[in-house]
């Protein structure tokens, strides 16, 4: 099937399946459906590859998963690619990304310019119509919505925010041309993001002033540079390592504790406790013992050993107190925790001030300003909004996505996201979501889990195919099935206790709710495809004979 421009610029497309979104999920979407003999068109946004990578260009941005495990498993990608460090930051990634384009040729199956404003199925005809801001109408049979986890930022409703005299930058997008010397920064946020900007911007801007309500559990990121050499040597264990990690629990091939974490004397917790810590990465997190996510004294000693570590770095006993308190504001491990280098000494700056938004809240931005709710008021040059994003659906809830009884997918959503497997919706079908809530999404490194939801969704369409059906859709009863598992595998650990992006609770007026499939990513795989082996859950069409 081919694409025909007309003379207005418009395109009318024709193919086996659409992909929305270029970022690694839509990259590994293509390859895959390739390898079908099916003729699939990325429709993206932007003007090139890259995803979160392309929009989130602030200063430190980096990946925090570790060389070799963020890039997709394609030997033809990875074997002539060498990364210069264990965690690569955005320039890099692009780099990559563009590498994977020079080597797949992807470039030919994609629209750049093109975001999708319509998508609704044709009951009669089985397929699905998308279009897109620059005049493309496209149909195809399968709907790939690859539109990213974190995608649609977040801009909090602060009274007074448009009047600001001086720059307000959101961390996904950035403005290249900023210059923090000799500025006053305020940055409203304490999450990863805002870790990566404030880390890099007190290094050179006068005064940085970080707007918080809840400090971050940081772990160190023993960051290093990787030659050639090695690099080549480990490659030939690369199959090996890819395997391991989808057999894994998050994407990444480590190991816990055969024993619990009070069958071991304190003296040798503590020395787990610091050989995970002199790891770096989320070993102290992905290693630990396995009481610590569902037992609050077992979760409490891992937070006395982290605010030990980390107090011990704050000479500042005020900031010391707020960022690495006594007494934990939440339990570790139920919000992100970030990896950091120098993020500790860099607050510690007297040229760096810390305000605690559960003390004092933000009641406005004056036009030199932020006003808070004691009175008082913090002089700035430059606002930047590390204020996150609308996770899991904010890309998918404003692209006009229809079912197939013609309503929108924010109106299917609006008391909370159900799906089936994260993958699959009842009301659509044939489209399939990559990178999802009620997956192991936020607990995996994300190569992993987009290729594991990727080739469930490429081996759903071969099974299609090879069976002559016409569609497949999520059952009701199965979905609402998975969700109610999604939340009975959550309430028994301590999870739920805390609000974040991960349960939506981050944005004003969102339904919240467990958004995350806790059993790791070997499980989740094994259920999804025997469940799609045995179209368990699902009503498939045949076409007549």
């Amino acid at each position: 099937m081919s694409a025909t421009s007309n003379s207005r610029g418009d395109c009318s497309v024709a193919c086996d399946a659409i992909i929305v979104g270029a970022g690694l999920s839509g990259i590994s979407a293509v390859y895959k459906l390739r390898k079908l003999r099916l003729n699939a068109k990325i429709f993206e946004g932007a003007p090139d590859f890259g995803g979160v990578w392309h929009w989130n260009r602030y200063p430190g941005a980096r990946v925090d998963s570790e060389t070799p495990f963020y890039q997709l498993n394609i030997p033809e990608v990875w074997k002539d690619w060498t990364w210069s460090c264990r965690y690569p930051d955005q320039k890099e990634l692009l780099s990559y990304v563009h590498h994977c384009d020079k080597i797949l040729g992807l470039r030919k199956d994609v629209y750049f310019g093109a975001e999708v404003v319509d998508a609704r199925y044709a009951r009669d005809l089985g397929t699905w119509t998308v279009k897109t801001s620059a005049g493309h109408v496209a149909t195809a049979k399968y709907l790939i919505l690859a539109t990213g986890l974190l995608h649609r930022k977040h801009t909090p409703a602060l009274p007074g925010l448009a009047d600001f005299n001086g720059k307000v930058i959101h961390s996904s997008a950035w403005h290249e041309d900023f210059d923090a010397e000799g500025q006053r920064v305020a940055v409203i946020g304490a999450g990863a993001t805002s870790i990566q900007i404030v880390q890099e911007l007190a290094k050179k801007a006068d005064q940085v002033t970080m707007f918080m309500r809840r400090p971050s559990y940081c772990l160190p990121m023993r960051q290093r540079t990787m030659d050639r050499n090695e690099q080549t040597a480990w490659k030939a264990y690369y199959p090996t390592l890819f395997e391991a990690s989808r057999k894994s629990r998050i994407g990444f091939p480590v190991q816990a504790p055969s024993v619990g974490i009070f069958e071991v004397s304190p003296e040798q917790r503590e020395a787990y406790f610091e050989e995970l810590w002199e790891r770096g990465a989320f070993n102290f997190l992905a290693c630990q013992y396995r009481e610590v996510m569902v037992d609050k004294k077992a979760n409490r000693l891992v937070y006395d050993f982290w605010a030990k570590k980390t107090r011990s770095r704050i000479v500042n006993p005020a900031k010391r107190d707020l960022m690495a308190p006594l007494e934990p504001p939440y339990w570790f491990g139920t919000k992100r925790s970030p990896l950091e280098s120098d993020y500790y000494e860099m607050l510690d700056k007297p040229s760096v001030e810390i305000v605690n938004l559960e003390q004092s809240p933000i009641v406005a931005v004056t036009k030199t300003g932020v006003l808070l709710s004691d009175g008082s008021k913090r002089e700035c040059d430059t606002i930047v909004l590390a204020t996150g994003f609308d996770s899991f659906t904010g890309s998918l809830t404003h692209m006009g996505l229809k079912n197939k009884h013609g309503v929108d997918l924010k109106e299917v959503w609006k008391d909370g996201i159900s799906t089936y497997m994260g993958v699959f919706s009842h009301g659509f079908p044939n489209a399939f979501f990559v990178a999802t809530a009620q997956a192991p999404t936020v607990l995996s490194n994300g190569p992993t889990i987009i290729e594991t939801q990727v080739d469930l969704i490429a081996d759903t369409i071969a099974k299609l195919e090879a069976e002559h059906a016409t569609s497949v859709e999520a059952t009701k009863s199965a979905q609402e099935a998975w969700s109610i598992m999604i939340a009975k595998m959550n309430e028994h650990t301590l999870f739920p206790l805390t609000d974040s992006w991960w349960t939506g609770g981050n944005i004003p007026g969102k339904a919240t709710r467990a958004l995350t499939f806790i059993g790791g990513i070997a499980l989740y795989e094994q259920i999804c495809q025997e469940k799609v082996a045995n179209w368990d859950g699902f009503d498939v069409l045949h076409a007549p004979c």
